[in-house]
């Protein structure tokens, strides 16, 4: 279909924009233009993990750890030494994208449960070393008087709600863009045969360890990027928001919104960041959502919701063009 109309592949991106722009002045509420700010931030994360789980078939139940340290990194940094927040977030991607790979080199050695029970690990580690920083942040609940991102006159602080929704979707339709390209080209299709299967990829020769390292990191510094846009969105950030609740939160927006598909980081993302607003009476049951939706998917839509839009979306391209796909037995009598 792409093949012999190529613009169909740019519709989606041309119909998210056009949704982005329209959103605040149909809206025209701050709290939901921060609701989608917030979405923005996670699809930012959900891409790279797409990519590292959807793609290359490594399992991640730590990638809040990544969130953390980008978001601690940048705001400590502004906080202490007055670094401008641009320079900060900066660093805290070069040292977050040191810090997993290193991290990766012996952790991707591991398949399986084995690979998801040491992200897991780490994850937690993360978590209690940012929960034991009040000697360094000078408060036991987090890191306060984090400085705004600015150009100019211009700041990026709560009271500009829409300007930090405009520059986390400019960031994430970046992130978008690049990664559409990334899974179209050779390593893309690198990624999608370790996937398959990691001894038929070696044998074609596909260098395993590489380009499990290249995807950890990419999808450590995605993490890291919207870690450091949060803290400079909001001025404080406490440790609580990296625990394991987020890990799972961000798993599940990869499994609803549809394994090996970049887009379903973006419905998945919209999804769940949204679903707890609409589920404000059973806040304290949440992971049980998750849970109890993660199940439904996996069961009634496995290629996630992505998978199930696009399969819709070809039956009727497939109408209206008259390709009907080819039964089992048309293709039997076309054979013979």
């Amino acid at each position: 279909m792409n093949d012999k109309k190529p613009y169909l592949r740019y519709l989606p991106v041309m119909a998210l924009v056009a949704f982005l722009l329209l959103f605040p002045a149909i809206s025209r509420n701050r709290y939901y233009i921060g609701v989608m700010t917030d979405v923005g931030l996670y699809t930012i994360i959900v891409i790279g993990l797409n990519l590292l789980m959807g793609y290359a078939g490594q399992i991640s139940l730590g990638h809040a750890g990544f969130f953390g340290i980008g978001a601690y990194c940048s705001g400590l940094l502004s906080v202490k030494l007055g670094i401008s927040p641009w320079v900060t977030i900066i660093a805290a991607v070069i040292f977050t994208a040191g810090f997993a790979y290193l991290i990766g080199i012996p952790t991707l050695k591991l398949r399986g449960h084995y690979l998801a029970m040491a992200t897991l690990g780490f994850g937690e580690v993360i978590f209690v070393v940012l929960s034991k920083l009040d000697w360094l942040t000078g408060d036991t609940s987090g890191l306060l008087g984090i400085k705004p991102l600015s150009i100019g006159r211009i700041q990026f602080d709560s009271d500009f709600a829409i300007g930090q929704y405009s520059l986390a979707w400019i960031v994430a339709l970046a992130i978008l863009i690049l990664s559409l390209n990334i899974t179209d080209s050779r390593v893309g299709r690198a990624f999608r045969a370790i996937h398959g299967s990691e001894i038929a990829a070696s044998g074609m020769g596909v260098n395993i360890a590489r380009y499990k390292i290249q995807v950890f990191v990419l999808s450590a510094v995605y993490a890291a990027i919207a870690g450091g846009l949060y803290a400079h969105f909001r001025w404080f950030i406490g440790y609580p928001t990296f625990h394991l609740k987020t890990s799972i939160k961000l798993v599940t927006m990869v499994v609803v919104g549809g394994l090996g598909n970049i887009w379903g980081a973006v419905l998945g993302a919209i999804l769940l960041t949204w679903l707890p607003e609409w589920l404000t009476a059973a806040a304290e049951y949440d992971i049980m959502v998750y849970g109890i939706l993660l199940m439904l998917v996996m069961i009634f839509i496995p290629d996630g919701l992505a998978g199930r839009f696009s399969k819709l979306v070809e039956r009727i391209m497939s109408r209206d063009t008259g390709d009907f796909p080819s039964s089992p037995d048309m293709q039997v009598e076309e054979s013979d």
